[in-house]
């Protein structure tokens, strides 16, 4: 399932076959909320922008259209018409990110929907029988998204607490693979490890969850307000107590610096709204950082976005035409933007694994953080 092909330091080259293909790690996943990229972006797009892997959202999913609706259209791979793997979040950092609006219990948390304000009840259950609607690749385990700062004694009760709700989940999903009528029977379960900034507490509870030897692990409740150091001396802490042959996912990471700094620490799996909320705002992403497609002085310039680019937009579209689109108010801009954003995110993971390949990563990510700094130091965010 997980095939360890390379290491450079703590640095993972891999690949990770499914029932919906075979992927290759380092990966970012894109982000597809409500089983579609925001930015008017196909599942086409996705395949022409090098996208691996799809998320989509369990409570989103559950709200509108209803996971049911969903089951009933042959599941979310037919529904949104994706052939290759699509991992589904299980609801859980939504449900807690929505703090005036739930109560958490053993049992599970009940909420009110922030759609309609209707009372909803999710717990490890309900989340896997959702996720097995939905009939994705990878589905994630129900876990509690502590609040950051959190006291150490909420986060020992906190981590406790998720651990029981993974060993519900196992059980559950285990019960759903063996139904008849289950779309995807080889559905693959991930647990996640929690914990916060207490490095002892991530490292008990990454041993523990280690112990059910699940096809995957996650690293989640990080990139919630602490600094990046600081997450990057989470991750050293916790990756050595996760096993090494199975995939590693840092939850809702990041930036194309904190992707580069984080493969280096034993990172397989990756995502982040970044690109696609950049890029709908006129922020776009080259191999010397972000630009502001704004700005005034891209007002005649015919230049692409980037030359080394390969995507769709860069080989034909002008900085000065996408400016325009975004000046006007066409929604055209937010779907050049976007594409353009998703396959510069692609391709750095490509060339990524690229470098692991021929053993020069360190290299590789040196050179990559440098272009990033010297740009950065240029001052180019004046807005017109």
């Amino acid at each position: 399932m997980y095939k360890l092909l390379k290491t450079e330091g703590a640095a993972k080259r891999a690949e990770f076959t499914t029932v919906h293909g075979t992927v290759q790690t380092p990966l970012f996943m894109n982000v597809g909320t409500a089983a579609a990229i925001k930015g008017a972006l196909s599942s086409e797009d996705l395949k022409e922008v090098k996208c691996q892997v799809e998320l989509s959202n369990t409570y989103h999913l559950h709200l509108r259209p209803g996971d049911e609706v969903v089951k009933k259209m042959g599941g979310l791979h037919k529904f949104m018409v994706w052939d290759k793997p699509i991992l589904t979040d299980s609801g859980g950092f939504q449900v807690f990110s929505l703090t005036s609006l739930r109560k958490i219990k053993e049992e599970g948390v009940y909420f009110n929907s922030h759609i309609d304000g209707r009372k909803i009840f999710m717990g490890p259950e309900e989340s896997m029988q959702i996720q097995s609607n939905l009939g994705s690749t990878i589905a994630m385990a129900f876990d509690e998204c502590p609040p950051y700062p959190a006291t150490r004694e909420y986060m020992e009760k906190s981590v406790d607490r998720t651990t029981r709700w993974l060993e519900r989940c196992i059980t559950k999903l285990n019960e759903l693979n063996k139904q008849e009528d289950t779309i995807n029977k080889e559905q693959l379960l991930f647990g996640i490890n929690q914990g916060g900034t207490y490095a002892d507490i991530r490292r008990e509870h990454a041993k523990r969850i280690s112990e059910f030897d699940l096809p995957g692990y996650s690293i989640g409740g990080l990139a919630v307000g602490e600094t990046h150091e600081k997450m990057y001396e989470t991750i050293e802490a916790v990756v050595p107590y996760l096993p090494k042959d199975k995939p590693t996912y840092l939850m809702g990471v990041g930036t194309p610096e904190n992707i580069l700094e984080c493969v280096d620490r034993g990172i397989d799996f990756f995502d982040c709204v970044l690109p696609a909320r950049n890029g709908r705002h006129g922020n776009l992403y080259t191999n010397k950082g972000k630009m502001n497609i704004l700005n005034k002085k891209y007002e005649t310039d015919n230049e692409p976005i980037s030359e080394e680019c390969g995507c769709p937009v860069c080989s034909k579209y002008s900085r000065a035409y996408i400016r325009h689109l975004f000046k006007a108010k066409e929604m055209l801009a937010m779907r050049f933007s976007v594409i353009h954003n998703l396959y510069f995110f692609n391709n750095l993971m490509e060339e990524i694994r690229n470098a692991l390949d021929e053993g020069n990563f360190s290299a590789y990510k040196e050179m990559r953080l440098h272009g990033f700094e010297e740009y950065s130091n240029k001052g180019t965010s004046k807005k017109s």
